[in-house]
């Protein structure tokens, strides 16, 4: 979502944040701006459409000062626009904003009927609106903004300049993340780690609810009782080279050929490489005596909760309830005693499965959180956080971090099946040999990668694809057309290939594309039996699966995907790279912007 770069140092911050910004422009945004204060007076500009255009503006007009604040605008109230980027200012006061204050409109009116004059169409001027309205009631700077914040309703990270401070900045979440850099006289603010890479590895993370006053050589923190606080000083792991392609051409492509070596790690911090035994240790929880486990997540992260549910109940005969987070905790469900409730998010930031994870808690759930970041709020504030380790995911499109998902789930799965005893020991030993052997089938996966150009042409004039799988093959089905669509625009649909006839089978017209997950498993029969139904009526099918699995489809050897061998335990992660690989060579086909897709962003802050 939207990015924040604040920086104070006394001198020239110009530099800095556009170094930030364009470290935030992995998250998805429309518009860009930026504002200095040099001569007591603030210095501004915005642009809309990408980075780019600000740093134009930048170079025919420079401006720099010892302070400034600079955002990266995803829009939510108003249209993208130069009016409605960031930074807003109203008189003394300039403020970027992530977030959304749910009452903006309530609050604006108000302000309106008070004589205040609005300029945008966004949620963010009532703040900078607010702040003046206290200051002229005699309020200081840093008790004005408190107060603003207190008639506040929703998610917010905010970072402040006035004119009467010059030599301050300062900034306040609420759901919203913030953190702090500390540099050589130097401090500065961002929406995340990842901004700071270039410029500084020493950071901390403020919890919701603080407030900052921080200038070129001190930081004052207090928590939302007012009481003054100290946040710890970590040094990021994030480096330079981790935004970088490194010879790629894009991140996306990057990222995915990255995957066999993460999935190798993550098998190593799960299992003794010798013995292939599990290390228990590394996930800390009793699952013998469960009723009920629930996985709440979004997108990409909820397509490897309800892969995960297979696993859980087929491994561990432990039933799995899986929720979509935006609606989780509006059903109002009521919860097991003693319960276990697992929140799956590469971000660690996402506001649904955030607030699903509160009101867990507020049913006593002992909450685990499956997250790419450590520093993050789930990570911060569930029971059990479990690192999937990818390294940090900037295109827009997940990949690795869905892949470490599964095989993460994979390994509590089988925890859980050898805690309740429905794992026999020997059948535990073959499955982590399976699941050894995964990272070099995945490279023999990526060393076929020539044929998704031709399977792309295909595809990308087409307004409609169909994915279809059974049993596991079904989440993938579903993560194979998110992919799709929402790199490529192309409008495609996941659908468990036994309800075709139920209704999806309507889509279907001469030559629309099915691309059919086809492993040799149990199911295999069934799965040839709907898609026959498909070729029927005319549909192109594109299967991906095993050589023996796809020789009955009658299909050209140019139209398939021949997968390596692969297990119940193994399968949706290896099958997940044709996936991507099939989304990503039909994007670039089509000419589109493979990781900065329209109108999405990589982390959701916002409900």
């Amino acid at each position: 979502m939207c990015g924040i770069v604040g920086a104070i140092n006394g001198g020239k911050v110009a530099s800095d944040l556009l170094t930030g910004l364009r470290r935030l422009e992995y998250r998805g945004y429309d518009s860009a701006g930026l504002a200095v204060l040099q001569n007591d007076d603030f210095h501004l500009h915005k642009a809309q459409g990408e980075l780019k255009n600000l740093e134009k503006l930048m170079k025919t007009d420079p401006i720099d000062g010892r302070v400034g604040i600079s955002h990266t605008r995803w829009a939510t109230h108003g249209e993208p626009s130069e009016l409605n980027a960031h930074p807003h200012t109203v008189k003394n006061i300039c403020v970027v904003h992530n977030g959304i204050i749910e009452n903006y409109q309530d609050l604006r009116d108000k302000l309106i009927s008070e004589g205040h004059e609005f300029l945008s169409q966004t949620d963010t001027e009532v703040i900078p609106h607010l702040i003046v309205k206290y200051q002229h009631q005699g309020m200081s700077v840093e008790v004005a903004i408190q107060r603003a914040i207190q008639d506040l309703e929703g998610a917010y990270a905010i970072c402040v300049m006035d004119k009467y401070a010059p030599d301050m900045l300062f900034a306040a979440r609420h759901g919203s993340p913030l953190v702090l850099g500390y540099g050589e006289d130097t401090h500065y603010v961002a929406s995340d780690a990842m901004a700071l890479a270039p410029i500084t590895q020493k950071v901390s993370y403020l919890e919701d609810d603080d407030f900052v006053a921080l200038n070129q050589h001190h930081v004052e923190i207090y928590n939302g009782n007012g009481t003054h606080v100290q946040r710890a000083i970590s040094v990021s792991n994030i480096k330079e080279d981790d935004v970088g392609t490194n010879g790629y051409e894009h991140f996306m492509q990057k990222e995915i050929f990255e995957q066999p070596d993460i999935i190798q790690n993550l098998f190593f911090k799960y299992f003794n490489r010798r013995t292939l035994g599990f290390r228990r240790e590394q996930i800390n929880i009793n699952f013998s005596d469960l009723k009920k486990m629930t996985i709440v997540a979004c997108g990409t992260s909820y397509y490897a909760a309800q892969t995960a549910k297979y696993w859980f109940e087929k491994y561990a005969h432990l039933p799995v309830e899986v929720d979509i987070a935006s609606e989780f905790r509006y059903r109002e469900s009521p919860m097991a005693k003693d319960g276990v409730a697992l929140f799956i998010s590469q971000s660690g930031e996402t506001a649904d499965t955030i607030a699903a994870m509160k009101y867990a808690k507020s049913w006593n759930q002992k909450t685990i959180g499956i997250v790419n970041s450590e520093r993050s709020t789930i990570a911060r504030e569930c029971d059990l956080d479990l690192m999937i380790e990818a390294g940090p995911e900037i295109g827009v499109a997940s990949t690795k971090a869905f892949t470490a998902q599964l095989m993460t789930l994979a390994c509590m799965a089988m925890k859980a099946g050898i805690d309740r005893g429905a794992l026999l020991s020997d059948d535990a030993i073959k499955m982590a040999q399976q699941l050894s052997e995964l990272p070099e089938k995945m490279r023999e996966v990526l060393d076929d990668k020539e044929i998704y150009d031709d399977l792309a042409e295909l595809i990308k004039d087409h307004s409609t694809a169909i994915f279809v799988g059974r049993g596991l093959g079904f989440p993938l089905a579903m993560e194979g057309a998110l992919k799709l669509k929402e790199i490529s625009y192309i409008h495609a649909e996941g659908f468990g290939a036994g309800e075709l006839k139920h209704g999806p089978i309507a889509l279907i017209e001469q030559g629309t594309p099915v691309i059919a997950i086809t492993p040799d498993d149990a199911l295999l029969e069934k799965n040839i039996s709907n898609i026959r139904e498909v070729q029927a009526r005319g549909a192109n099918v594109i299967p991906v699966g095993d050589c023996s699995s796809i020789k009955d489809i009658g299909v050209s050897p140019k139209q398939a995907v021949k997968m390596p061998s692969s297990t119940g335990i193994t399968m949706p992660i290896l099958y997940a790279l044709p996936m991507q690989l099939l989304a990503y060579a039909t994007t670039c086909a089509k000419g589109l912007n493979v990781d900065k897709p329209r109108n999405l962003a990589k982390s959701v802050t916002v409900e």
